[in-house]
């Protein structure tokens, strides 16, 4: 009954296949020029109608969708009430399409290289997958070594395999790529362009240290004045470094680097410079500056993990009040063998505890910290569990909320935890504290339903997952959203899983959520599978509905220039010129224009006026 309807049908599934038939024989045997979906949000299906309507030989763009799911069926309790409303969606879709014009897609070809972001296991992983396929891989990493939190631990879970044995050739190799350049010491500054077609650029901090000349004997290290003076963050602060130091005996690059925050030259201007005569190679130079390099590349893949709960914002566990109480990560260094201790469980006296507690969920799980369950901390603590209590023969409890033993042979690690004798305890820990000279943990067992006072020698943080300290900086330079947990955002959870919302960049590890090993592998495989897919089509398709400026109602105010957030609007001989590969058809600058020149082509005045006269209709 709608003006310049030809035909309405029904569907229950309008998206299936016979749901798409349906619209394709539409358009061949009654000739229709225009189609109207009233089914879900655009944001699920738009595309899948386009593709409808052009194997039936239609512009893909003569469509208009009417929201009449999450807009109206799923938000009103009132059947009759939301009918109408959805009628009057209908007709004002109706009206509008009626105003669509024929559009093009534009396409533009696509810069065979990947940028990666991050050199833990989920950006060693994607780079080396990309490198099989010939890609150039640019991998960057802001620490002086690739590793990540990976080259930290001891053993992995469930099958306590060594963790160095699993990453360090995949790190080796790294640097016999010669399809991988590696930035170390590096972060991105700005990422401009578009999908295919992306302009990185990367600041490289003066290491100071030349690593073609470095041979990595490390007498720099020990020559240094402030040898032994500075925290180790690689060993969770259990030991000291030099100034100038290897970050780990596997390092790669196998290269010392100057700590610009410690060293007495850089910060003061003066020092002994002892380090530069232990040097036989002649490879410091403390004079060393910055590099600033521009980078061109397709795609970008970000994998730049996580950082550790700080467990002392949590002072009821007496984390840095007693020196027995540890963090996880700092008890994994204190069980590797090439950690400060030699893989020995050592209190501050230097002897071996008799009793050690692990606390879970610390930083996790909490209403006070963060709601999210971290996923990996269960096991890790049941890990540290077992290889404590082999190597002391401690009493060792487990105090927990939920066991979370979600993977392969996850819970018959937790079944062999138990039946080797760790004790568990199902209750949260509610204080750490020193009475009469013991240090004792207070909890409620709420199994037995009574209150846990127990002593032990030795207390275990299970600190969980948090985001990255620069993600949300990182975020911004690259245009991307975050959760509300502060990990990066994907643009569906289910459907896109590794992309971001914005196009041609992809997301793996950690940075997208806490997860253990196994997964953050699996996600980097898949990122670096999008990103291939986009490198071979070899040519990047972009959709209509970008900003279109009218030039003679253009006044050259540069007001639409500055409003518009994807820098795709510049003023070119006092006139507004739009870059439509840049253009994401958002309509600021049509708002933002005081003489309507600048327009959106999928939403002029005309087509909205239409559409708000169907909704009265």
């Amino acid at each position: 009954s709608l003006p310049g309807v030809a035909v309405a049908r029904d569907c229950d599934y309008m998206c299936s296949d016979a749901g798409q038939a349906l619209i394709r024989s539409d358009i061949e045997t009654l000739g229709l020029d225009r189609v109207v979906v009233a089914a879900c949000s655009p944001r699920m299906h738009e595309h899948t109608f386009r593709a409808a309507l052009e194997e039936a030989g239609l512009n893909p763009y003569l469509l208009e969708m009417a929201n009449i799911r999450e807009q109206c069926s799923w938000v009103h309790d009132e059947g009759d009430a939301a009918t109408r409303k959805a009628a009057s969606l209908v007709a004002g879709a109706v009206a509008r399409v009626a105003l669509h014009r024929e559009l093009e897609r534009r396409e533009f070809p696509v810069t065979g290289a990947v940028l990666v972001l991050g050199a833990g296991i989920a950006g060693i992983t994607a780079a080396l997958k990309l490198a099989d396929a010939g890609r150039k891989v640019y991998l960057v990493e802001r620490s002086p070594s690739v590793g990540g939190h990976m080259a930290r631990l001891d053993k992995t879970f469930p099958t306590l395999d060594c963790s160095a044995c699993i990453l360090m050739p995949k790190m080796v190799e790294l640097e016999r790529r010669p399809e991988i350049e590696l930035l170390t010491t590096s972060e991105l500054e700005s990422l401009d362009g578009f999908v295919g077609n992306f302009t990185a650029t990367v600041r490289t901090r003066a290491r100071r240290v030349d690593a073609a000349r470095c041979t990595g004997c490390g007498d720099c290290a020990g020559a240094c004045v402030l040898a032994g003076r500075i925290p180790d963050e690689f060993e969770a602060g259990l030991a000291k470094r030099s100034a100038i130091y290897i970050p780990f005996a596997q390092a790669v690059p196998s290269c010392a680097a100057v700590d610009p925050k410690a060293c007495l030259y850089v910060t003061k201007g003066r020092c002994s410079s002892q380090c530069l005569e232990a040097c036989s190679a002649g490879a410091i130079d403390l004079d060393m500056a910055d590099e600033v390099r521009e980078i061109e590349v397709g795609a970008v893949i970000v994998a730049t993990g996580f950082d550790v709960f700080d467990a002392a914002a949590m002072p009821q566990f007496g984390y840095g009040r007693y020196p027995e109480v540890l963090t996880g990560l700092q008890f994994e260094r204190m069980l590797s063998a090439s950690g400060p201790t030699g893989g020995r469980v050592l209190l501050p006296d230097g002897s071996e505890p008799r009793s050690i507690a692990f606390l879970h969920c610390i930083g996790s799980r909490d209403e006070n910290a963060n709601e999210y369950c971290s996923r990996v901390c269960c096991m890790y603590s049941m890990k540290q569990a077992l290889t404590a209590r082999e190597r002391t023969g401690a009493r060792v409890s487990e105090f927990y909320i939920d066991v979370t033993a979600f993977g392969k042979g996850y819970q018959e690690f937790y079944r062999r935890v138990r039946d080797e004798g760790v004790y568990f305890i199902r209750g949260k820990c509610a204080d750490v504290a020193r009475l009469g000279g013991e240090l004792k943990v207070f909890a409620e067992d709420t199994l037995l339903s009574r209150p846990v006072e127990l002593p032990v020698d030795m207390v275990v943080l299970a600190t969980g997952l948090v985001p990255d300290a620069g993600a949300a900086g990182l975020a911004r330079t690259l245009g991307i959203s975050r959760s509300a947990d502060g990990f990066f955002a994907e643009a569906h959870p289910k459907l896109r899983p590794v992309e971001a919302a914005a196009d041609g960049i992809y997301l793996a590890g950690c940075c997208q959520g806490p997860k253990d090993i196994p997964d953050t592998v699996a996600q980097a495989l898949a990122a670096a599978s999008e990103a291939l897919a986009l490198l071979d089509a070899g040519t990047v398709s972009i959709d209509a509905g970008v900003c279109v400026i009218d030039r003679e109602a253009c006044r050259g105010c540069g007001i639409c220039v500055a409003a518009c957030p994807y820098g795709a609007l510049s003023l070119e001989d006092g006139v507004a010129v739009a870059n439509e590969a840049l253009c994401r058809g958002c309509g600021v600058c049509a708002a933002a224009c005081l003489s309507g020149a600048a327009g959106v082509e999928l939403c002029d005045d005309g087509q909205i006026v239409a559409n708000i006269e169907g909704l009265l209709r």
